[in-house]
């Protein structure tokens, strides 16, 4: 009868606690696009010192990133064009309002004449 009870003992299924599937997602998504963002809203308001056409083409690029975020897993700002992991809904609507906030600067910057259509040389 031993025998038994060290057989069932030993090949007993072990008990896991059931997962988390909130924790899975969020360890699954990727903030990394959140300070690539900002840079390019720094980057293309200093730009805008020279002409309007480079912020409102940095604005194109972060439109066209998010869209690619929201479809697929392409990011054409990454140096191997193609992400591990997902990027979080902040992330994505950090990147939406970054272009957002890239255009309405060139068009206010256009409309009262501080910045340049095209560049002076």
């Amino acid at each position: 009868m031993s025998g038994a009870r060290a057989y069932r003992s030993a090949y007993r299924r072990p008990t896991n606690p059931p997962p988390n599937r909130a924790a899975e997602a969020e360890t699954k998504r990727s903030h990394a696009a959140i300070p690539v963002a900002i840079v390019l809203v720094v980057l293309g308001l200093y730009l805008s010192r020279f002409t309007v056409l480079l912020t409102a083409l940095l604005g194109l690029v972060l439109l066209f990133s998010g869209t690619s975020f929201l479809s697929t897993r392409l990011n054409p700002l990454s140096p191997h064009f193609y992400l591990t992991r997902k990027p979080s809904w902040l992330a994505i609507a950090v990147v939406f309002l970054s272009a957002l906030g890239l255009f309405a600067a060139a068009f206010e910057l256009y409309v009262h004449g501080f910045a340049p259509i095209v560049p002076r040389f």
